[in-house]
């Protein structure tokens, strides 16, 4: 179990030392007991069993003994719980939902707000490579936290049961579709801490680590900055028209994050769960090209496959399907633009 890095996993790790601590000692006494008893007390050497009755004063001991231990550990415990409980007066305040299997941060009143995703290279998860030395806890966008800040996480899901834990931070809380749950955290040393969903919650589990970066005030106001700008850059990008090798290129890139774990690198899927791609005639034919949009936009019903509409921006919608559309030899030659997504979005309204 880490020290952590707040204070309030400080208080836990010395919680837990405390009870491991008393626990060994009961566990000594009591072992040590019995095992004394069972030998010098053994038949070979007292042939007549003893016989006597109860004790007051035994039963007093044996009675107030444990009644003074719990006491002892739970009047600590109480304390720190009353400060886990207690995101008041936080000055940094984090939406953070689960999706399966990514998590997205909002900093409420920045106007900041993006997806973070496992980003360990497919070929070390298919052992084509060596593992890194963050295998399947690095993320292409971490969360980025100020130091000596109190900040406030609100949790929930936009689907099934997630939950976001980071040992160092001592914070583990479930994001419950249709609930908000609270907790806080304030980081006193810079750094990167990592830790995973928690919460059994589908194929790709294991994908969903969660990379906090630690840095100082003037840093994270910067990065806030920083996201600002780019976040206004990606918006102006929709009314640009894009070339097919553009989409083509980025479509790569926003496949191999979003689609690659179900529909598998090469558009061959893991059918009947995941269908493939790569020769779909439903899909490629140029009566399927409304479905296929429609399908990456507001996913379908019944099945694994989720809507992006909420969480993918108008030029990686259109730079995906014209990339599912025309890479493993589907070749339709079409070449969406995100003007066209941006207006079936709006006509939807």
């Amino acid at each position: 179990m880490p020290t952590g890095v707040t204070e309030i996993s400080r208080e836990v790790h010395s919680l837990h030392m405390i009870i491991f601590a008393i626990c060994v000692v009961i566990a000594v006494v009591v072992f040590g007991v019995m095992f004394w008893s069972l030998i010098r007390y053994r038949r070979s050497r007292n042939k007549d069993a003893a016989h006597f009755h109860e004790s007051t004063a035994v039963e007093l001991i044996w009675t107030a003994v444990p009644v003074v231990i719990l006491i002892a550990m739970a009047v600590p415990a109480t304390a720190t719980l009353k400060k886990i409980y207690d995101p008041s007066d936080a000055q940094v305040d984090v939406l953070i939902t689960g999706y399966q299997w990514r998590w997205r941060y909002e900093f409420l009143n920045e106007d900041v707000a993006y997806f973070s995703n496992l980003s360990t290279p497919l070929e070390q998860i298919e052992g084509q490579q060596a593992k890194g030395e963050a295998y399947l806890l690095e993320v292409d966008e971490p969360l980025v936290l100020p130091v000596d800040t109190k900040v406030r996480f609100l949790l929930t899901s936009n689907d099934v049961i997630h939950a976001w834990w980071v040992p160092e931070l001592a914070v583990k809380k479930d994001a419950v579709p249709g609930f908000i749950n609270e907790s806080w955290t304030n980081i006193e040393q810079p750094g990167t801490y990592r830790g995973q969903c928690a919460e059994l919650c589908g194929r790709n589990h294991g994908f969903m680590p969660v990379e906090v970066k630690a840095v100082s005030q003037q840093e994270f106001q910067t990065f806030l900055d920083e996201k600002r700008a780019l976040a206004l850059a990606e918006k102006a990008k929709e009314s640009k028209q894009w070339s097919m090798a553009e989409l083509m290129e980025k479509g790569e890139a926003v496949y191999t994050t979003y689609c690659a774990a179900c529909h598998q690198p090469n558009g061959q899927g893991l059918p009947p769960a995941f269908p493939a791609l790569a020769g779909n005639d439903n899909m490629i034919s140029a009566s399927g090209l409304d479905i296929h949009i429609e399908r990456v936009l507001y996913g379908k019903s019944g099945t694994a496959m989720p809507g992006f509409a909420e969480t993918l921006s108008a030029v990686d919608i259109a730079a995906v399907v014209t990339y599912e559309r025309n890479a493993w030899g589907n070749d339709t030659g079409d070449a969406i633009q995100p003007e066209q997504i941006n207006q079936i979005l709006t006509a939807e309204e």
